[in-house]
């Protein structure tokens, strides 16, 4: 299920419509994920005083909907008790037009891009529900993780093994687990282990949609006792279906292979982004490149080429084959494309700056410049029309700074900023597979912001493979400088990498938010400090 985080009332009327789609298909017990109710995460909302009322509210009203057979809906509930925090993660037994049994859940993750000990209170001993002739163990996300998985133990509890040790028929897990590269192998390894190890059934049903930065990509499963699984459900997209969760495995596992689970994450975050804060159409700068091609071609995939409208905006610096590039993606991915040259707008901020800057030479002063005003074009065009403007910035240049503040950055949302330069490259091929929908000349030449004469990426960076090599060793693997220089890499060149990466935080702190696709994006799984001298 993709729900819409606070519309209580639509998230209802959703889960209602699952329901009664279950109920066709001969359903005996209809589970939902995390938070179905709410939308997952609801963060600091939980602290508006009508919230939680409204929330209450609406599962009153899907408890006296829900009547035929049972079903699991994932909510907000007060917690009573002091002390503690104000609220519980909570699942509701809805049953016969009224709520049977309540359900809190127990682990709380508070690292990465989680926060709950921020808000809710640990739910007590885990208790298994009696329903048709079985005992059923009901968890909700966290509850099911394994040590093993997550490399280290977090807590001091195991509800798997609490419910287990009071026996059970079957282990329910109502979940809202984020993607990013290699987890839904990974999870599909670990509920295989649980049901391995716990000789019972475990059901799992995750969300499927794009919230803010995360992007939850479903492929809700069921495993057997042994832990092979029965079904899959697919990825990126909402489904309903009903599984015989006592049979033997034989399902299917998926083969959507790793760049393609990247491009399906990416379209469907740029898709509820924008649908869910009311954008119908978005506007890309086109520079040419292959960043601003690929922001381009997911954005067509996502609203529909009709949706999106393209701008190149040449500076005196600019050459012709990008300006023709620009416009050979647009009619390859049937989008608009405009031109309107920079230049004129350029030589006047010059002239009217000259008296300050007489006797100080060009610099990166007047690259920024262009790159500021393609930003304020871009912006009155979003302003205009009502576009949701994308910025086309990746992983790598964000990281190290290559990048104009109140520039290029200029948007509502950063596509790919959580893209290496080096996976820029490997999705345009991957795209290009069967059809040329990107221009091979803008793939094959090398990257240029083309801000000065004959200008290079390479003239300032290090070669991708190389700077994106060393950046997952600091970014997300968050390594030091001596661990990396042990693995190879030459010492100045990692200790420049990583004081640009740390000089470059305020820009970071001011970006459009960007959709996170690998373990460590820059957003809400990081926070660090502007202000600081740790080498």
């Amino acid at each position: 299920m993709n729900g819409v985080v606070g519309d209580f009332p639509g998230n209802a009327k959703r889960l209602l419509a699952a329901y009664r789609e279950c109920l066709e298909k001969g359903a005996e017990l209809v589970v939902t994920p995390e938070m179905s109710l709410v939308g997952y995460p609801p963060r600091d909302l939980v602290f508006k005083s009508q919230f939680v009322p409204k929330c209450l509210q609406a599962l009153d009203y899907l408890a006296g909907e829900v009547k035929e057979v049972p079903m699991l809906a994932g909510y907000v509930d007060f917690h009573e008790g002091k002390p503690g925090k104000p609220f519980r993660n909570a699942a509701a037994w809805l049953e016969g037009g009224e709520i049977k049994a309540k359900f809190n859940k127990t682990l709380l993750p508070t690292y990465d891009v989680f926060d709950e000990r921020r808000y809710f209170e640990p739910g007590g001993p885990s208790e298994p529900f009696a329903f048709g002739g079985k005992r059923i163990g009901v968890t909700i996300c966290e509850d099911i993780w394994t040590e093993d998985y997550l490399q280290r133990p977090f807590y001091d509890r195991d509800p798997v093994e609490e419910l287990c040790g009071k026996g059970v028929d079957l282990l329910i897990n109502m979940s809202a687990s984020p993607f990013h590269l290699g987890k839904p192998e990974g999870r599909q390894i670990m509920l295989g282990a649980v049901a391995k190890e716990a000789r019972v059934p475990v059901v799992y049903c995750n969300s499927a949609g794009g919230n803010d930065q995360l992007i939850f990509d479903g492929h809700s499963m069921a495993v057997d006792g042994s832990g092979k699984l029965i079904a899959q459900l697919g990825g990126f997209v909402e489904e309903c279906r009903v599984v015989d969760v006592f049979s033997e495995g034989r399902g299917e596992v998926m083969e959507r292979e790793a760049v393609g689970q990247l491009y399906d994450a990416l379209v469907l975050g740029l898709r509820d982004y924008a649908g869910k804060c009311g954008f119908e159409t978005v506007c890309i700068g086109l520079s040419g490149g292959i960043d601003s091609a690929l922001t381009a071609v997911i954005a067509a995939d996502a609203l529909g080429a009709g949706n999106v409208r393209g701008l190149t905006m040449p500076s005196p610096y600019s050459s012709q084959g990008s300006v023709d590039d620009s416009f050979d993606l647009a009619e390859k991915i049937g989008i608009r494309c405009d031109e309107v040259s920079i230049t004129g707008a350029f030589a006047a901020v010059k002239e009217a700056m000259s008296p300050l800057f007489s006797g100080k030479k060009e610099d990166v002063t007047e690259e920024n410049m262009q790159a500021r005003l393609r930003g304020l074009l871009l912006m009155a065009l979003s302003n205009k029309e009502n576009h949701l403007l994308l910025t086309t910035g990746n992983k790598s240049e964000l990281a190290v700074g290559y990048c104009t503040i109140y520039g290029d950055m200029c948007g509502g949302l950063a596509v790919i900023s959580d893209l290496p330069k080096t996976r820029v490259f490997e999705l345009a091929r991957w795209l290009n597979r069967d059809v040329e929908r990107i221009p091979w000349a803008t793939i094959n030449k090398p990257p240029s912001a083309e801000l000065r004469p004959d200008q290079k990426d390479q003239d300032t960076l290090p070669e991708y493979d190389l700077l994106d090599a060393i950046l997952e060793l600091y970014v997300e693997q968050q390594l030091g400088a001596e661990e990396i220089v042990a693995r190879g890499f030459e010492e100045s060149l990692v200790r420049w990498i990583q004081r640009r990466v740390d000089l470059n935080e305020w820009k970071r702190q001011q970006a459009a938010p960007g959709l996170r696709v690998t373990t460590k994006a820059f957003g809400i799984g990081r926070r660090m400090p502007i202000v600081q001298n740790f080498i």
